[in-house]
């Protein structure tokens, strides 16, 4: 196992790698004049702060859960408080460059952004689902960089942190943008994991899995898929309208309509079959999204 140093404050990241902090919650980091610590064994970092890293060159290789990542230019890779990633060193590595946005959940405090931060779901994505952006969006976030490093820099006082947490903000929601680029761009492959989805959602059910091991996670699939559960999450939310659980509990729905017409099949049993515990669940479910019982729909279509 890989020894794991955990970084809990800005100036924990900014001094490993011989620079100065000029604000103890929040820094802008050019990553060219930083000095990369030479070692050659694989270790592990575990982040406590917000870390937004636009990288050239590839000096290592990270990893965060079983997916590796080698940074190229024109990614942004996002992590969030309590993330490890691991890093293995290469053996002739590239000079470091690029920039990095790093800040402390601390900064957020009394905030808007620290009431909202929950829902940029990217800082919980893996880093194989890494942010692509284009020369003109690299332009945008170099330029919401430059803001917050001039504040930090050149005229710290009093509006300082509502300027530094209103651009941070700025800058995520432009970050959502670009993913909804991103999503919309690569269609073709985002169609792919959502029939891949519906497929083995239906294979769960007919195979009686649902009946043995209950109603499915979303993890389950996304896992299958080798995605984290936000990014597959969002994804599928872009290509149908619905998030990943609704879009269970409707072909288990749908599931249950097919078999109302054999009268032979207890509601109750319905219910086992499709992995809820308690039919009362299933009977609450179906009603909310239905409108009826499913007595009465069984009543109707019968």
């Amino acid at each position: 196992m890989n020894t794991i140093y955990d970084l809990f404050s800005v100036n924990d990241y900014n001094s490993g790698l011989g620079l100065i902090s000029f604000h103890p919650l929040v820094s802008v980091v050019d990553l060219s004049k930083a000095v990369m610590p030479k070692r050659t064994d694989e270790y592990a970092v575990r982040y406590h702060f917000y870390g937004i890293f636009l990288k050239q060159g590839v000096n290592c290789i990270i990893s965060y859960g079983r997916q590796k990542y080698d940074y190229q230019e024109g990614t942004l890779v996002f992590v969030g408080p309590g993330q490890v990633v691991n890093i293995k060193p290469l053996d002739n590595p590239e000079p470091m460059a690029g920039y990095a946005l790093i800040f402390h959940p601390d900064l957020l405090r009394g905030t808007h952004l620290g009431k909202t931060i929950d829902d940029y779901s990217f800082f919980s994505y893996a880093l194989h689902e890494a942010l692509h952006i284009s020369q003109i969006e690299r332009g945008i976030v170099l330029d919401c960089f430059e803001k917050i490093e001039n504040e930090l820099t050149e005229r710290l006082d009093q509006h300082s942190k509502t300027v530094i947490v209103s651009t941070i903000e700025l800058f995520l929601n432009y970050c959502k943008r670009f993913y909804d680029r991103q999503f919309i761009t690569r269609d073709m492959m985002n169609e792919g994991v959502v029939e891949c989805f519906d497929s083995a959602l239906k294979s769960y059910i007919k195979s009686g899995q649902a009946k043995k091991e209950g109603i499915p996670s979303v993890s389950y699939f996304a896992e299958a898929q080798n995605l984290s559960s936000k990014y597959f999450g969002d994804l599928v939310k872009k290509e149908t309208g619905k998030t990943a659980q609704e879009f269970i509990q409707l072909k288990l729905i749908e599931a249950a309509k097919n078999q109302f017409h054999d009268p032979e099949i207890s509601i109750s049993e319905i219910a086992y079959g499709l992995g809820f515990k308690y039919p009362q669940h299933f009977t609450r479910l179906f009603k909310k999204q239905v409108g009826v019982s499913p007595k009465e729909f069984r009543e109707f279509i019968n």
